[in-house]
């Protein structure tokens, strides 16, 4: 049993038909590697991990560290915070300041002002 092949027949000035797929035998490796080039050329370019695509990774990435700055700074308070009010290291300031926003009082000494919500 032969193999299925694809043959292409086209009638030429003369009305005979010419086997065309016989002449674009030699061409077929070279159309196939032309392909891939194009397909590879085309992904390292637009790709998801392409050249266009690096300048997005690298605002993505900043944007990231930017964040990623600004936490670290809010755990440093944090963790003063946290030091201050500990047992061994108490600030009697942070205490009273945190007692009032607990608790609702105020020192006879403040000025107290309501805003209408």
């Amino acid at each position: 049993m032969q193999p299925f092949a694809l043959a292409i027949v086209v009638l030429d000035q003369k009305g005979q038909g010419v086997l065309v797929v016989a002449r674009l035998r030699p061409y077929a490796s070279a159309a196939v590697v032309t392909f891939l080039l194009f397909y590879f050329a085309v992904n390292l370019l637009a790709g998801e991990r392409g050249l266009l695509a690096h300048a997005q990774r690298d605002s993505a990435l900043a944007q990231r560290e930017q964040r990623l700055k600004a936490l670290k700074a809010e755990h440093a308070a944090l963790e003063t915070e946290v030091r201050l009010l500990s047992d061994d290291h108490l600030s009697r300031d942070l205490l009273e300041q945190r007692s009032r926003e607990i608790l609702g009082y105020a020192d006879p000494r403040d000025y107290i002002v309501t805003l209408k919500r």
